[in-house]
């Protein structure tokens, strides 16, 4: 026995050495074909930014009596950008990268913009595409909470009801083909009708592109119980409340946050759409509109970019709490 421990507590390191070794291999592995991928999209990017600029950089260099081709400017007028690139290479890849206001910006254009739209500005400037960000973030919040106790509540009467699973859930799918930007200004015109002004409406759209998700995944969840399960709780006795809270809400926590993570991306989108309509002077939505009014297409594409980053830090704080949770109950 005295033997057996120090061999057993070796063989423990040993195992812990060797999953840690194992994690960074498949981090390794993981890391190299998004790199690649992100290497091959910049590329393509700054390859399309040569022919989507090509107007410009032709006639930037004709103004400054540089020869190009052709020289009539009506001529060029009716040409592609691809045609320009191909009789102007020089021209078109020289000025393809520096514009200020390029039909297609380069990356490193939308990347300096961004840079100044967050650390560049102070925190509570209406310039900083943080403070837009958490505009658009609290009405995605909770939009996203009012979304996903409806979808919830909605799951369990469908799987306890079979009269709300013939009406209700025809009803929530036939409302995801209506599309958001046709009901958004709808929603706002009858909600700023009743005095409801604010977050609120951007919530609401928020609520509404998010519920269905939840909806689907949690009726999916609630049902994933075998009968030999069901059979056991009747065996002894148990009300449908306990069978609900014991056994078909723990089952469907892996459905709800894979639904949770689609809802909070829906939602965001949600929230966006709401501030267009409105003209909004803050939020997400406002940059874009701004950015279009002014022909700032950098500003469209940080805000853009600012909205993919907030949407994956909330998938990923989602999966954190996923993690935790489901390693807590002993489903992972």
């Amino acid at each position: 026995m005295t033997r057996a421990a120090p061999i057993a507590a070796q063989g423990a390191g040993v195992g812990r050495s060797g999953r840690v070794a194992l994690r960074a291999k498949g981090m390794a592995h993981t890391l190299l074909p998004v790199m690649t991928v992100l290497a091959a999209i910049l590329a393509l990017w700054y390859l399309a930014c040569i022919p989507m600029n090509a107007g410009q950089s032709v006639l930037t260099a004709a103004r400054a009596d540089v020869a190009v081709s052709p020289e009539s400017a009506s001529d060029r007028r009716g040409m592609s950008g691809l045609a320009l690139a191909l009789r102007n290479p020089g021209v078109a890849v020289a000025g393809a990268y520096g514009q200020d206001r390029a039909r297609l910006p380069a990356p490193h254009q939308v990347a300096a913009e961004l840079w100044a739209g967050t650390v560049g500005e102070p925190v509570s400037s209406n310039r900083s595409l943080i403070w837009h960000g958490w505009v658009t973030m609290s009405a995605t919040l909770l939009g996203f909470v009012f979304g996903t106790a409806l979808g919830v509540l909605l799951a369990i009467g469908i799987v306890h009801s079979r009269v709300m699973d013939m009406s209700v859930m025809p009803w929530a799918i036939v409302s995801q083909t209506v599309p958001i930007i046709a009901i958004a200004p709808m929603i706002i015109v009858v909600l700023y009708s009743v005095g409801i002004q604010g977050i609120v409406p951007k919530a609401v759209i928020s609520a509404y592109l998010s519920f269905f998700p939840v909806v689907v995944g949690m009726v999916t969840g609630l049902r994933s119980p075998g009968s030999m399960q069901l059979d056991l709780l009747a065996t002894y006795g148990a009300s449908r409340l306990q069978v609900l809270t014991k056994l078909r809400l723990p089952a469907s926590m892996p459905y709800l946050f894979a639904s949770l993570k689609i809802g909070i991306a829906a939602s965001l989108i949600g929230a966006i759409v709401g501030e267009l309509p409105t003209g909004a002077s803050a939020g997400l939505g406002a940059r874009l509109l701004a950015g279009s009014y002014y022909g700032q297409t950098e500003q469209i594409w940080a805000a853009l970019f600012a909205a993919a980053i907030l949407a994956a830090l909330s998938v990923g704080l989602l999966g954190a709490l996923e993690r935790a949770l489901l390693g807590r109950m002993g489903m992972r």
